[in-house]
């Protein structure tokens, strides 16, 4: 009637009646008898794109057309990892008050996520991480397993983290990362691979232990190698995996937030459980340090698979300064890598043998394990 209209009246499932009640809002055609908050919003997923700000709209008519945007096709709005910076869309923002409903699926854009964080590397006891994250999580089940109440995960990710003498950073790890996590609505458990005896470590296999016994514990879909020294500095860098293979950790503080190469492949890397099935994880032969990321985006390069990464600031990382501690450096790395495509279905997970002794923590679950070289003789492959 006239040129006052109501909000209320507007037709749930028709989106050409949302875009032009919009068009109306911002010509000024559509009055409301009170000046509520000011929301601004995004819905790609189904056609609609509001960019501007959205004056004078109450909640329910918001949590509406956000719902019937993102719940078509249990996503929030179209995402491709590998567009440029400036095509990839605004993160979504919503009413604090806004509540999805237990049976949707979680979208990757919430208005939890901080974006940019602050890295406390200062030390902390282990019994003092966990008293801190369970009271202010006490959902958290015993082993750090966690999954969103209020939406549907999208992903069931286990982190997996490579462990030997580093005791002073896992707690730091714990303290930044789990509330990231949580705050991006992922189901997550955390399995520290812990490597014993003399033998010099060896950080894939310890994936590949890690990759086997997580998948016995529960059914996750989704897996992330995480070195115990990485800290992510922003936690809209989103932990859930993909089509392709994905790297979370492009810009080191180490490396001048630069990517040293770009077949580099380390740090932080995520992989679907049928991705890492299908290259046979991880290598085997790596004793010591250095050349086994190199063998996976080998792997991965040759099943077809190209390497997804974060957009600009998205994949920054800090790292504790550490040294390798006694850790030998492995020099057989580059004979190794000339021959990976040959390796590749010898050497990996249909070749792993291991004996774990498995403990649950509050945060996690503790595999230790003592490996031996004589399940991968590096002289196979001269």
């Amino acid at each position: 009637a006239g040129s006052r209209s109501s909000a209320s009246n507007l037709p749930k499932h028709s989106y050409i009646s949302i875009f032009n009640f919009f068009d109306k809002l911002e010509m000024g055609l559509i009055q409301f008898d009170t000046t509520i908050n000011e929301y601004l919003f995004m819905v790609q997923a189904t056609g609609i794109h509001i960019k501007d700000n959205v004056k004078n709209i109450g909640v329910q008519v918001l949590e509406q057309v956000v719902r019937g945007g993102y719940n078509i096709n249990g996503t929030d709005y179209a995402y491709d990892f590998n567009l440029s910076e400036s095509d990839v869309p605004p993160t979504t923002y919503l009413p604090d008050s806004f509540t999805y409903l237990s049976s949707q699926i979680c979208p990757e854009r919430l208005p939890s996520m901080k974006g940019r964080l602050e890295v406390n590397m200062s030390e902390m006891a282990l019994e003092d991480v966990e008293r801190f994250l369970l009271n202010a999580e006490p959902t958290m089940t015993l082993g750090g397993y966690w999954k969103p109440r209020d939406c549907v995960p999208r992903w069931k990710v286990a982190i997996l983290v490579p462990f030997r003498n580093r005791h002073e950073h896992l707690p730091i790890l714990l303290r930044h990362l789990i509330p990231a996590l949580q705050r991006q609505r992922l189901q997550f458990a955390f399995y520290v691979v812990e490597q014993v005896g003399s033998e010099p470590f060896n950080r894939a296999m310890l994936f590949n232990v890690g990759f086997r016994e997580a998948m016995r514990d529960l059914d996750w879909d989704c897996m992330v190698f995480h070195d115990v020294d990485h800290m992510l500095e922003n936690d809209r860098n989103y932990y859930g995996c993909g089509d392709m293979p994905r790297h979370f950790a492009v810009k080191l503080n180490k490396y001048s937030y630069m990517l040293p190469y770009n077949e580099f492949f380390g740090g932080v890397s995520g992989l679907t459980v049928e991705q890492f099935t299908k290259i046979n994880g991880f290598p085997n032969a790596f004793w010591g340090w250095g050349g086994e990321d190199d063998d996976l985006w080998n792997r991965v390069q040759y099943a077809n698979y190209t390497v997804s990464r974060p957009q600009g600031e998205l994949g920054r990382y800090m790292s504790i300064p550490h040294h390798h501690r006694g850790e030998v450096q492995f020099l057989g790395r580059y004979t190794l890598l000339r021959r990976s495509k040959e390796r590749q279905s010898l050497d990996g997970l249909n070749n792993l043998q291991y004996s774990p002794l498995l403990s649950r923590r509050p945060l996690y679950t503790n595999i230790s394990v003592s490996l031996s070289r004589k399940l991968a003789p590096i002289a196979d492959y001269n």
